[in-house]
């Protein structure tokens, strides 16, 4: 996989700040894995990036950090987890940059609050009837 990195359409993160590194991969395999540099590990530094805009980048270092690390080692081929890897350096950049639309804050409607207060009557008159008489009763 070369070429620059589509996290969404309005942030592309250009091939050249994208460092790959390929180590001996673990678990089964035998010396296939033993001996092949199959797990993949791309780093990338938002901070001096031209990916985005300013606040975007300022946005994933708040949330990621200075330097994002990604390994994967799912695979025999260094292809497939090069792939991967790409793949889930881009979904942690997405949540990332996700925000929430602000909240707007609403009060409950004239309906609903006669509900909710008869309601709790209701259980305070059930309450009421469990109690022991009194002696004035």
């Amino acid at each position: 996989m070369t070429g620059d990195l589509r996290v969404r359409d309005d942030f592309v993160i250009p091939d050249e700040e994208l460092e790959w590194r390929f180590t001996t991969s673990s678990g089964p395999g035998g010396q296939h894995a033993n001996r092949s540099n199959t797990r993949a590990e791309v780093r990338w530094a938002p901070g001096g990036s031209r990916a985005g805009t300013d606040g975007q980048r300022r946005r994933i270092v708040e949330r990621l950090g200075e330097l994002v690390i990604v390994q994967v080692d799912d695979h025999r081929s260094q292809k497939r987890n090069r792939g991967l890897a790409a793949e889930r350096l881009a979904s942690r950049i997405r949540a990332a940059l996700h925000q929430d639309p602000p909240r707007r804050a609403t009060r409950p409607s004239r309906a609903a609050t006669t509900r909710r207060k008869e309601s709790k009557r209701k259980r305070g008159r059930l309450k009421e009837q469990r109690r022991r008489p009194s002696l004035d009763d």
